[in-house]
Parts: C-alpha cells; sequence; structure tokens
C-alpha cells in the first residue's frame, strides 16, 4: 500500500533524534547516493542512472556533473605534478609512502575503495556521526 510522504519524514525524523545523527531531508539521501555512486565507479554515468532510477543520463550529468568536475581538477593537478614537478611518477599514485599512514585492511575489503571512502571529509563524518551512535 502506498505510504505518505510525511509519514516517512516523520519516521525519519524520529531515527535522526534518537540516534543524534545530523538533520536532513529525506531527498538528500538520494542526492547523497547518486554522487557516492559517481564517485565511486570513477563517473560511470550509464550505470549510475540506471542504478538510481533516473530516465535519462542527462539528469545525472546535469544535477550531479559538478562532481565529476571536481575529479576532472584533481586529475590535471595530479598530471600537473607528475609532469612537471616530477612527483607521483610511480603508475600507483595512490600508494601511501609514509609509515604512520598504513592501516591493515581486513580481508574481504577492497582496499582502493576503502581509501576513496575515507578520504572524502563528507563520508568521514557519516562515519564519525554513525560510530558515536555506535558506541556502547
Amino acid at each position: 500500500m502506498p505510504i505518505n510522504g510525511s509519514y516517512i519524514r516523520d519516521q525519519m525524523q524520529k531515527v535522526i533524534d534518537k540516534e543524534g545523527l545530523p538533520d536532513v531531508v529525506f531527498h538528500s539521501l538520494r542526492y547523497t547516493s547518486v554522487t557516492y555512486k559517481l564517485k565511486l565507479s570513477g563517473g560511470d554515468i550509464k550505470a549510475v542512472q540506471g542504478d538510481s532510477g533516473h530516465a535519462q543520463a542527462d539528469m545525472v550529468t546535469e544535477v550531479y556533473g559538478h562532481i565529476i568536475d571536481e575529479d576532472r581538477r584533481k586529475n590535471a593537478e595530479r598530471m600537473e605534478n607528475a609532469f612537471y614537478n616530477k612527483e607521483n611518477l610511480n603508475p600507483d599514485i595512490h600508494e601511501q609512502k609514509e609509515e604512520e599512514n598504513k592501516i591493515t585492511i581486513p580481508e574481504g575489503v577492497d582496499p582502493e575503495l576503502l581509501m576513496k571512502v575515507l578520504g572524502n571529509p563528507e563520508m568521514a563524518a557519516l562515519l564519525n556521526s554513525l560510530a558515536k551512535t555506535m558506541k556502547v
């Protein structure tokens, strides 16, 4: 049976209040989901479009295109540093050189995906917020 949107918002607000999570609007969950899917897929617009249920890929590029532009700027900066400053000439530019930055990754976890998730400030804030609610 159909559920009224206000009921969903009320239930979500109860969870937010109970768990001490940051206030968000329900639709922002979809926006966040599409944003992270774009970042984690390396900008695979068609895959994200199909997964998110958008009828046209243009909707993804128009609404979430700034995410892809951010990655393009980062890639251009990496290229410039590698070419002009001879930094990160190793093909594996994600390799950490400092011992203190190394972590043990549990078996079955994709290390590259984990680094992308942990490197995102918004995701780090969300994980910190969730960790606080899980402490016993």
